[in-house]
């Protein structure tokens, strides 16, 4: 996707944008286990997700937070780390698209008191341009051929949390080794299993 070096997760907060966190926290998860799995640093060992290498990180904030989470965490599956403490992944990448200058922190108090913060888009041509790509590959107007892996992965994944995307149709399969593919059919039955249907209220 035409969207320069945003990871896999963030791609996907962007496609869940007008989603309620609650709904858009496990997609972004799945993504960041997806992006972590697909470089080699997380690997399943009996259907558990295993740090390759206690000691790898990636540089980017959110992906090496849940790399420590996992690492200091009771051993889970795959379909349960798409959910337990996924808020913590997708803030973690809405701090590092504030960094990136994609989106902009709007710090506010609820009823005069508490403090809380809104996030705005402030690159709507980032967005649009995954939305349009997602538009092209999805309508079946992109060769699959023509479509990265990063691309696909991000598809499938949005496809099966069933995101409000521009259009209708199956992503291409990732051309990846069985392993990553085994793992990404978990994410997908994880997602499809716990994203509530249908949009919630927008809260940021």
């Amino acid at each position: 996707m035409p969207n320069g070096p945003l990871s896999l997760p963030a791609r996907l907060c962007l496609l869940a944008w007008d989603l309620d966190p609650t709904r858009a926290a496990p997609v972004v998860r799945a993504g960041a286990l997806a992006d972590l799995a697909r470089r080699g640093l997380l690997v399943d060992d009996g259907g558990i997700v295993t740090p390759r290498d206690l000691d790898s990180r990636t540089g980017d904030p959110a992906l090496d937070g849940l790399l420590e989470l996992v690492s200091e965490s009771f051993p889970h599956d795959w379909r349960t780390w798409v959910t337990l403490h996924a808020r913590h992944t997708l803030d973690a990448v809405r701090e590092h698209l504030v960094a990136e200058g994609v989106l902009r922190a709007e710090k506010h108090r609820v009823l005069g008191v508490f403090p809380s913060v809104d996030h705005v888009l402030a690159d709507t041509a980032r967005a649009d341009a995954l939305r349009a790509e997602a538009r092209r590959v999805l309508s079946g107007a992109a060769a699959p051929a023509d479509v990265s892996d990063t691309t696909a992965t991000a598809l499938t994944l949005a496809t099966a949390a069933d995101l409000p995307l521009p259009a209708s149709g199956t992503p291409p399969t990732p051309q990846a080794p069985p392993a990553f593919t085994t793992i990404l059919h978990e994410l997908e039955t994880a997602l499809r299993n716990t994203i509530p249907a249908g949009s919630a209220p927008r809260g940021r």
